[in-house]
């Protein structure tokens, strides 16, 4: 219905139609912004975007999700445009600042990656948009540059603080696999993650406890992340091993920012210990315990989880999950566990038992990946 979504608004076929996902985090956490690691997965939920060019300046869009009513944006500058076109524009203007030619556009989308649940729906929405503008112009970015440039759109351009990961997900991710990503230099390598073969699964729980990263405290766990690394006379947290934990500079540090630093570092350590098994010999399950791990520190250094999501993994954990985690940004959104194939609506029931108890909306189960990253259609 998209390319007669797109005829039905600008009275004409799209040119170029791409697709890019949405992801969940195996694990690392917060740990992109502190030029760290992560190990995301793209999902089988996507954003789609059809576009042609026009003959002047404008951006026009619209979206199945709001009526297909078309917006016109005649000035694509950070602070002119606000809701999700924003997204869509800063994808352009990103584009305009690393120097390419961008006319106007006709840009139609429609999605099936949920918002506000921390599945980075709008890094899906970013990168179709982007990696649409690249083939239909002919700019042959490279994808890790495209990853860049769409996330200086996020950053810049809608005013939100996050991490790279999301955009290196929807276009780095490959069927199969999870995504090592190493954020300072956007390296990236395919690790194996065929959980099927071992007769197990990833469960994504949307814990219905939207967030919005924009107003939330996610920019302050930034700007204490910076400090901290200030202090520490390092360029990035990062830049620590699990040793200095223990250190005189570490231990003098205010409280606050201690529990940050020892998060991001154990985080990073958590995320290559998990890299070691999957590319190992090692049981997978073996990842269970560093993926629980994970969403402690999350909840007790970081700081970022809440009831609804403590809830769930409690739940999955005593369920049977042989490891479970808050995923995405925090202060709502979804959980993710390691469990046995074929268990998994059992296990949601144990999720469904505990909210019900704790009067909280009921819980939803996400497809799982691992799937494509950001691809083209037809």
């Amino acid at each position: 219905m998209g390319a007669q979504g797109f005829d039905a608004c600008f009275g004409r076929p799209p040119e170029v139609s791409w697709v890019a996902p949405g992801r969940v985090n195996v694990i690392g956490e917060h740990t992109d912004y502190n030029d760290g690691f992560a190990l995301p997965v793209a999902l089988p939920l996507v954003v789609t975007a059809w576009l042609a060019a026009r003959n002047d300046d404008q951006l026009h869009v619209a979206s199945a999700q709001h009526g297909g009513d078309v917006a016109v944006i005649a000035d694509v500058r950070p602070g002119t445009v606000d809701g999700w076109a924003s997204y869509v524009a800063g994808a352009v203007w990103a584009l305009r600042e690393a120097g390419h030619h961008v006319p106007g556009l006709d840009v139609y989308v429609d999605g099936t990656v949920p918002p506000g649940a921390g599945l980075s729906s709008s890094a899906a929405l970013e990168c179709a948009v982007a990696a649409g503008i690249d083939d239909l112009l002919h700019l042959g970015i490279r994808r890790p540059d495209l990853a860049r440039i769409a996330h200086r759109g996020e950053n810049e351009f809608v005013g939100a603080p996050t991490g790279i990961m999301d955009q290196a997900a929807s276009l780095l991710c490959t069927d199969r696999h999870a995504l090592l990503l190493d954020a300072r230099s956007l390296h990236t390598t395919a690790v194996p993650f065929d959980l099927a073969g071992h007769a197990l699964a990833m469960m994504v729980v949307d814990t219905r406890t939207p967030h919005r990263l924009v107003d939330s405290e996610y920019a302050a766990r930034r700007r204490e992340c910076e400090a901290a690394a200030r202090a520490l006379g390092v360029p990035a947290l990062r830049d620590l091993d699990v040793d200095a934990l223990g250190g005189e500079a570490v231990t003098a540090l205010d409280p606050v920012q201690r529990r940050r630093v020892r998060h991001i570092v154990s985080e990073n350590a958590r995320v290559l210990d998990t890299v070691a098994i999957l590319t190992g010999d090692a049981d997978v399950r073996a990842i269970g315990p560093l993926l629980t791990d994970s969403h402690t520190s999350l909840r007790d250094d970081f700081e970022v989880s809440c009831d609804q999501l403590d809830t769930a993994v409690d739940a999955l954990l005593g369920a049977g999950a042989y490891g479970a985690r808050m995923t995405g940004g925090g202060f709502g959104g979804c959980a993710i566990a390691l469990v046995d194939a074929g268990r998994e609506e059992s296990m949601l029931d144990a999720v469904r038992r505990a909210f019900t108890d704790h009067g909280f909306t009921a819980p939803a189960l996400v497809p799982g990946g691992p799937a494509p990253g950001a691809h083209r259609l037809g």
